[in-house]
């Protein structure tokens, strides 16, 4: 059985929509900033929830593919796509919150820059993370090229 279907299997009452190598939009899932990178995962999961984000993880491990995380895709060596995995892909977890009296944001795993940008300017914060508003915040945070500066800030 190929590793596409044993995802689907796995994750039969995912609740998030899949994307897999047959579908018509399978391309543009697996595109990243750098086109360099092409990478042909055997499924992508779109997540909008941490249940689907764990029921993904769950099923990845169960059927023994590697995992990957596309937060915004902007990774320059296209690390959140790899061939043959299952892509967990946030982008439906963007956007978040603001509480402006303890100045603090909390924004979801697939937010990107712009989407922080957006709530924090409402209130006259800033967040020096990063000058190009496609990238993801988690990436970034949590790995990205400018994340020893950038982590500091987030």
């Amino acid at each position: 059985m190929s590793a596409t279907r044993r995802l689907r299997t796995l994750l039969g009452d995912f609740t998030g929509r899949t994307v897999g190598p047959d579908d018509p939009d399978y391309d543009a899932g697996r595109a990243v900033w750098n086109a360099m990178a092409d990478r042909r995962p055997a499924l992508i999961a779109h997540c909008g929830s941490a249940a689907e984000v764990a029921a993904a993880v769950r099923a990845g491990r169960a059927a023994g593919v590697p995992i990957s995380v596309r937060g915004g895709g902007h990774q320059v060596a296209g690390l959140a796509v790899r061939d043959d995995a299952l892509v967990i892909d946030l982008s439906g977890l963007r956007g978040g919150s603001v509480d402006p009296a303890r100045r603090v944001a909390h924004v979801g795993g697939g937010s990107l820059l712009g989407d922080v940008d957006a709530l924090t300017q409402k209130y006259g914060f800033m967040v020096p993370a990063g000058v190009i508003s496609h990238t993801g915040l988690g990436g970034l945070a949590l790995g990205g090229e400018w994340a020893g500066r950038a982590a500091t800030s987030v």
